[in-house]
């Protein structure tokens, strides 16, 4: 059965070329369009698709506030598809703050350029779908008959080894990822004293703009992770590119095409996992709101590894996918709401670097 579709766009043409770009394989279908917000939250209500193509500057409602609503009451999953970007990053992030996936550009209209955007647009659906199933999110509240403990197994102090390098403080997110994010990152001091690494799931094409976004709201510096690049006090370093960003032996970044089969690209579990071996006594895994599971098993490495592991609660989460899943793993140390997160790991780290 194909994958149902729905279109949210104001402009009739770029209207049709998605729906000429969707229909283009026999696996996916267009189940209903919206010209606005409003109109989207109704036809989501009416008939939930498998996902949704949301525009951002619309009449009526824009595309964050939509998405917004839709995931409050009938959740599933939502790309952003906009024309541009420009002067719009700060709704791309709203958008994405609120639950939306990932966000990429409408297809050119041009017979070789529409073919090439089609078929990558097509391959982020599938892809999209195949991660996030709309059966599988959990939002709030959570099932009654499944609570979580706040705290899963007993907390052992930070350990900072001035011998064996910087610690690091290595985040996963996903849905609703770059709003939580920012909202840790403005409380930590631009001495934090740790490096931090953030694999956030999104649209390589995008993630300069995130970080951009993010350094506007801490005193921290936030840039793209370089190849190669060592950690360093008071840093953030994204995960930029469609490949993986693990740590090597000598707690250097890198970036690494295989596994090429791996559903997420950057990969959550990759960078955790490779952390759990190489980073410094006294780092810590952190993972956030998100769909789906990518996460869970790299943060059982580190917390099997003796790293303090944290996960944000399911009250504060846009969708309780990630966390959840690391929770059901035992691989959380702590679960906390998401308000509580930067003065805990400020706690942490200070007790660590006194210690």
């Amino acid at each position: 059965m194909p994958l149902k579709v729905g279109i949210v766009n104001d402009m009739k043409l770029a209207t049709a070329v998605l729906r000429k770009v969707v229909t283009a394989d026999p696996a996916l279908s267009v189940c209903w369009t919206a010209a606005d917000g409003l109109e989207a939250v109704a036809q989501c209500a009416a008939e939930l698709p498998d996902i949704v193509l949301m525009d951002l500057v619309m009449p009526k409602l824009d595309g964050a506030e939509a998405t917004r609503r839709i995931m409050a009451r009938t959740p599933c999953p939502i790309l952003i598809v906009t024309s541009t970007v420009d002067g719009h990053l700060p709704m791309v992030y709203e958008a994405m703050g609120g639950g939306a996936v990932d966000v990429t550009t409408t297809p050119v209209v041009g017979d070789q350029r529409m073919a090439d955007d089609g078929l990558l647009l097509r391959r982020k659906i599938i892809s999209v779908c195949a991660r996030h199933q709309p059966a599988r999110l959990r939002t709030r509240p959570m099932d009654a008959a499944s609570p979580l403990p706040v705290q899963l197994v007993p907390h052992r102090p930070l350990r900072v080894s001035t011998s064996a390098g910087l610690p690091l403080l290595a985040i996963g997110a996903s849905t609703g990822g770059p709003a939580a994010l920012a909202t840790i990152l403005q409380d930590l001091p631009d001495d934090f004293p740790a490096g931090i690494v953030i694999v956030q799931h999104i649209d390589s094409a995008f993630a300069e703009g995130l970080a951009h976004w993010l350094n506007s709201r801490t005193a921290l510096k936030v840039s793209i992770a370089g190849q190669g690049e060592s950690l360093q006090c008071g840093q953030v370093y994204i995960a930029g590119t469609g490949d993986h960003l693990l740590m090597d032996v000598k707690g250097a970044l890198q970036y690494v095409s295989e596994p090429s089969d791996s559903i997420h690209r950057p990969s959550i579990d990759l960078f955790l996992h490779s952390a759990a071996q190489h980073a410094a006594p006294g780092s810590c895994g952190v993972l956030l709101t998100g769909m789906g599971r990518d996460g869970a098993a790299g943060l059982l490495a580190m917390r099997e590894a003796g790293f303090m592991t944290l996960a944000q609660d399911q009250a504060s989460s846009v969708v309780y996918g990630m966390p959840r899943a690391a929770a059901e793993l035992n691989a959380v140390t702590r679960v906390l709401p998401l308000t509580d997160m930067a003065h805990h790991l400020k706690s942490a780290f200070k007790e660590a670097i006194s210690s």
